[in-house]
Parts: structure tokens; sequence; C-alpha cells
């Protein structure tokens, strides 16, 4: 199966502006975010299905730009639980002993009292393959998947080729990739057709 997918992360949220570490926290787009998608949703890839995180900003977000059809929601495409640096900033976590040291594992180390990467990995791995398996049910060939920063981050880690670390597939809000996804022998590879910015 050959799948064209883009993959977008949500518009920006209140959170964001402040550089906060946004995971559970379920906020909604911020006005700012709401203008940015809508002035420009017309420009983003078509898609015959859109998937969405359950959180709010990425549902708002797939439903500002595909109006026309119902977000597929899938719960493990949700963001990391920051543990106790959700909702706060690096400036407000400076002087923190475990904040420095997951700084200084390069972003390794398991949130305090959140998720590890290896956990968020298992949980969005999961998502992307059932939502290949709807694809194919449905005998998609465009879909769109709007969900988090960390969550593209991981997908394309995962199976993008070429291989690249985790940090190097960062996209800023209403941002991502349009790709190609093949699957061939049971294994899955993630090509970039483009990138998607607003």
């Amino acid at each position: 199966m050959t799948l064209k997918l883009a993959l977008i992360r949500h518009g920006k949220t209140f959170g964001n502006t402040q550089g906060r570490y946004i995971g559970t926290t379920d906020e909604p787009l911020c006005q700012e975010g709401i203008d940015a998608l809508q002035e420009k949703a017309a420009d983003y890839p078509a898609a015959e299905i859109v998937f969405s995180s359950p959180m709010k900003r990425c549902v708002q977000t797939a439903e500002i730009l595909y109006p026309a059809l119902e977000p597929y929601v899938l719960a493990d495409f949700r963001e990391c639980d920051f543990g106790e640096f959700e909702n706060k900033n690096y400036k407000e976590l400076s002087g923190n002993p475990a904040y420095q040291a997951w700084v200084d594992s390069g972003g390794t180390l398991a949130f305090p009292n959140g998720e590890s990467r290896e956990q968020v990995t298992e949980r969005t791995v999961r998502a992307f393959l059932q939502m290949l398996m709807a694809c194919r049910e449905k005998q998609v060939t465009q879909a769109a998947l709007v969900a988090h920063g960390g969550t593209i981050m991981t997908i394309m880690e995962q199976f993008a080729v070429p291989k690249k670390n985790y940090y190097d597939w960062q996209v800023k809000n209403g941002c991502g990739f349009l790709t190609e996804v093949k699957e061939e022998h049971e294994s899955i590879t993630i090509s970039v057709i483009a990138g998607i910015s607003p």
C-alpha cells in the first residue's frame, strides 16, 4: 500500500506562545492560532480522511483545515505527559535539578511523574498502525494526521528514510510534512515529499 499522508502539528495555543510544556493540559487554540490556520487553510494538502489526537487543540485544527471531514480520533496520538514539567517553561524550571538532569540527558530521561520516551513511542506506533489499517480498510490514498510535535517526531524517527534523530523532526505550530507511506513485506517506510508551512 502507498499512502500520501500529511503530518500536521496543531495550531498555536496560549501555552505555546509562552514556550510552556503543554502535554496533558487540554487547552484550546488561542485566537492567534485560529486566525493563522483559517488564513491558510486552503493551502494544506488534500485528504479523504483526517485523523486526530483527542486533545482540543488538535481536533480544532482538524476541523478548521478539513471542515468537510469528521476527525477520526485515536487516543494514543495524544501528546506526552510531561509530569512535573507540565505547563511550565524553561525559565520557570531553571535551577530545578530534575529539569537539568533531563536537559543533560539530551531529553532521553523519563519526565518526573510523567512518561518516558519508550512509553510514548510504544503507544504512538500502535496508533500509527491503527491509522494505516483504517486507511487500508477504507481504501484511502490521501490522509492527514493532526497531532503534536512529539507525536510527529516519534513517527518520523521510527519510520522515515533516510533515518534522522528525533529532534531533527521538530516542526512549528501549523507546520509539518507531506509524506509518502509505503508498506512492503511487513516493513513501513515514510519519505518526505515536501514540508508543510502555512
